[in-house]
């Protein structure tokens, strides 16, 4: 019976992971939620092996079949790069350079490959701002190249397409022109181009699909607040107003319900995604103070909590239901990455590599471990982990690694 029941679960579990591909930004549902066994410890001894990148970057990792990929940039954008990469050892397959002699103006702490490459069936999506979106087959032939426009402005691209039935979809918000566009994988042509407002600023946040009583959204944040838009046509279904600008973090769908927050200092908001028009008044369900400055990383929302980690390290957990606070802590280190999260942890990593585990509890922060991979300082590490076929990734601005902890 024993023998019985192990076969079971191993058959479950693989299953489980066969299931789960991290094929975008964040895995199946752009929010960082993983149905994987994660472990909760581990170091540098964990380390299976690391690959020196060419070039700088901060993409994170997605995955097709035995290959995973990741994007990196050289000579202040002019070149730019899609790495196709062996998942079980580091050995790089092929890449691709895509050269841009246009110029692009990037913020300090973005770069040019910073967009996460997305893969479905048979293809491989890049983007890279005014450098354009780029397909190729898994072996690296090009299938297609599209251009999208200039990205004016000093702050570069860093929202990553998102491919769902064929289709890829991406946030193009700029300081000129604003858009979301649909396009089709198989051939590059546009499907459909909705204008956005969020012109001032913006540009980095991707956008997630959420499933309604009703239909599947589109949700995308932005710098006047969050947006829900009808995949079918790139109609806008509904938009609340936010509580400051840029709108740079992922929001996150759960009991109902998508927690937002804007990236400059301003409430965490709740909204009810079943309204149309305007819906501040109307389906705001609450705010609540934001604590520690400016957020990077997303929101998340487990137990009926909602965990959010500001760039300073402060993390405040709240009711998610009423929004009331429960507590306000810090933990060390300075925070661009969001978190991935499972049924009973949130992991968060700083940007030196150090990743902390935290079991979410109402009555207060829960440390069950801090996990690091390296010491060396000239490592930035400001994408997020990826869960691959029973192994961890991530990358620093100049490093790959892979990992398994216990």
């Amino acid at each position: 019976m024993i023998k019985f029941l192990f076969l079971c679960f191993s058959f479950l579990l693989t299953l489980t992971l066969s299931a789960e591909e991290w094929r975008s930004f964040r895995g199946p549902t752009g929010m960082g939620i993983t149905m994987q066994n994660m472990p909760s410890k581990w170091s540098p001894q964990s380390i299976l092996w690391k690959y020196k990148l060419p070039g700088e970057g901060q993409s994170s990792l997605v995955e097709a079949g035995n290959k995973i990929f990741l994007t990196t940039s050289q000579k202040e954008g002019s070149v730019r790069q899609l790495l196709c990469i062996d998942a079980d050892k580091p050995a790089l397959l092929w890449e691709r350079t895509i050269r841009y002699s246009g110029g692009e103006s990037s913020h300090r702490m973005n770069g040019w490959g910073t967009p996460t490459p997305a893969t479905s069936d048979n293809r491989v999506v890049a983007f890279f701002g005014p450098a354009g979106m780029h397909c190729f087959d898994l072996n690296g032939n090009k299938i297609w190249e599209l251009s999208i426009g200039d990205f004016p402005g000093n702050w570069g691209a860093a929202a990553s397409p998102l491919i769902r039935n064929g289709i890829v979809y991406q946030n193009c918000d700029s300081m000129g022109p604003s858009r979301l566009l649909a396009i089709s994988l198989e051939t590059g042509k546009i499907i459909w181009d909705t204008p956005r407002v969020e012109k001032p600023r913006g540009g980095w946040s991707t956008p997630i699909f959420i499933d309604t009583n009703e239909k599947s959204q589109i949700v995308l944040n932005g710098e006047y607040g969050v947006r829900g838009y009808s995949p079918a046509d790139g109609r806008e279904i509904w938009f609340c107003k936010g509580f400051n600008g840029r709108g740079s973090p992922i929001p996150f769908f759960g009991n109902g319900l998508v927690y937002v927050v804007n990236g400059k200092p301003g409430d965490l908001y709740a909204v009810d995604p079943s309204g149309k028009g305007d819906v501040t008044k109307s389906h705001l369900r609450w705010h609540a103070r934001r604590n520690g400055g400016r957020d990077l990383p997303s929101p998340a929302m487990m137990k009926n909590l909602v965990l959010v980690t500001s760039m300073s390290g402060v993390i405040t957990c709240y009711d998610s239901k009423s929004g009331n606070i429960n507590w306000v802590d810090r933990i060390k280190g300075a925070f661009s990455g969001s978190p991935l999260v499972t049924k009973e942890h949130y992991f968060i990593q700083n940007e030196s590599g150090q990743t902390f585990v935290i079991h979410p509890r109402k009555e207060k922060l829960d440390v069950i471990a801090v996990n690091s991979l390296t010491a060396n300082s000239d490592e930035i590490f400001r994408a997020t982990l990826s869960p691959i076929r029973g192994k961890l990734y991530t990358r620093s601005n100049s490093q790959l690694y892979c990992f398994k902890g216990k």
